[in-house]
């Protein structure tokens, strides 16, 4: 059997990265992959999960090579981290000229130039023209626990307001902040306090306007918390785990006036929607909104963990010196990779690319739709696309469904993760250096794997 090293070719977006087919030589598992299986059965947490049984030794392109010599078609790129694709060269290039200069410092011990040019980066592409700063961190959660403080320092006031269907993290915060119990919540309190749930704009399920959502949103937040009390609201501006669910126009605007008008932060959790996934830099852009707060981490550094709180500089200047930072807040090879996939999401065509994915997604799902009444909706923007299953007698949700075609895919050779409050939604996030022809043979064999089911 070769190496991936042996069979690196050139594709036109990756750069330098894997054979671009579908090939199982095995089934999934097979052997050498159901080996790391059983090692990590007995070594690694029974809570650490996973989707695709296989053991992952290369990928790059829109393929995910194992340890077998199976080749799987790529549609989750890491849960919408390695938009760029895997191993990007020009990530590899910045990762490796860091790593041989210094590996670590602590920036609040001596602070270093990549840390401060991914600052930079952020201040001048994400929504607005105001004045901006940023704080770096390490994952998303640790980003949205950030701007909790930084929203409660600012305004003085404590509670917060997260809404139906929305995921933030794991930690204490952020499992507060999402809504799903099961698996991120559940026996894990007592969560923290001063946390408050409002109804999100759900199209498919509610049938309100965004103008008549927001109204019934508002009037929860005015009644059960009150804007005196409140530091700040954050939402997805299309959610992730809770089912890629798209607000009705108007909805978020509407929120963004209401906090503009009552002193309350508005916090974009962007953390998987960021960095040109949705057909725009951020997807706050989609709806026309500007937040006053914005989280990002996933793509933004080609595969290496960092994260970011970026917002108006009277916000983020609330904190007192030392009261934002970590030991490993803002590493100077995950700032590297990040100034390298940053300058690829602006100079290499990276949002017209995610607009060609979703156009190609949403043609071959709508299709599906017409054809099978069990596809209750297709919704999202850009390369994060969704199809929710339901029973089409009653509408209501077919998790079963999901789990089974998500499985038999996988099985084939496609990696797809499921996500949604009822566990009935296959979200789409392909790589952005995927072809379309890998794109369009990964929806055939999902496409088989409904009709088989």
């Amino acid at each position: 059997m070769s190496s991936a090293a042996d069979t690196i070719i050139e594709t036109p977006l990756g750069g330098p990265t894997l054979p671009q087919e579908r090939r199982l030589v095995t089934s999934i598992p097979g052997p050498r992959s159901q080996e790391l299986l059983d090692r990590k059965a007995d070594a690694v947490a029974a809570g650490v999960g996973h989707t695709a049984p296989v053991h992952a030794v290369a990928a790059g392109g829109g393929v995910v090579v194992d340890a077998d010599g199976n080749s799987l078609i790529d549609l989750g790129s890491g849960i919408a981290v390695t938009t760029i694709g895997n191993a990007h060269p020009k990530v590899v290039k910045a990762v490796q000229e860091q790593v041989a200069q210094f590996t670590h410092t602590c920036f609040m011990i001596s602070p270093y130039d990549s840390y401060v040019t991914v600052a930079e980066a952020l201040n001048r592409i994400t929504p607005g023209d105001h004045a901006k700063k940023s704080a770096l961190f390490n994952s998303g959660a640790e980003a949205v626990e950030n701007a909790v403080k930084i929203a409660r320092k600012y305004t003085g006031k404590q509670a917060v307001v997260a809404f139906d269907h929305g995921y933030h993290g794991r930690t204490n915060l952020t499992m507060a902040l999402t809504a799903k119990a099961m698996p991120y919540k559940s026996g894990f309190g007592p969560f923290a306090s001063e946390i408050y749930r409002a109804p999100l704009s759900y199209p498919y399920r509610d049938g309100l306007d965004g103008g008549l959502a927001a109204k019934k949103a508002i009037s929860m937040i005015e009644k059960q918390v009150g804007a005196d009390n409140l530091a700040a609201v954050i939402i997805e501006p299309i959610q992730g785990e809770g089912g890629f669910i798209v607000p009705a126009d108007g909805f978020l605007p509407a929120l963004v006036d209401w906090c503009r008008a009552n002193g309350v932060v508005f916090i974009a959790d962007e953390i998987q929607t960021g960095f040109a996934r949705t057909g725009e830099m951020f997807a706050s852009e989609v709806f026309g909104i500007v937040p006053d707060l914005i989280t990002t981490a996933k793509g933004i550094a080609g595969g290496l963990p960092l994260a970011a709180v970026t917002g108006r500089a009277e916000i983020m200047d609330a904190s007192h010196a030392g009261g934002l930072g970590g030991t490993y807040g803002g590493n100077p090879i995950a700032c590297a990779a990040a100034v390298a996939a940053i300058d690829v999401f602006e100079n290499d065509g990276m949002v017209e690319r995610a607009r060609e994915i979703g156009a190609i997604l949403k043609t071959r799902l709508g299709a599906l739709q017409s054809a099978d009444p069990r596809v209750g909706d297709v919704r999202g923007h850009g390369a994060m696309i969704a199809a929710e299953f339901v029973d089409p007698a009653t509408g209501e949700p077919d998790a079963a469904l999901t789990a089974a075609v998500a499985k038999a895919s996988i099985a084939q050779g496609v990696i797809v993760l499921t996500c949604g409050t009822y566990g009935n939604v296959i979200r789409f996030l392909p790589p952005l250096s995927i072809t379309d022809d890998l794109l369009h043979e990964g929806l055939d064999v999902v496409a088989a794997a409904l009709a088989d089911n």
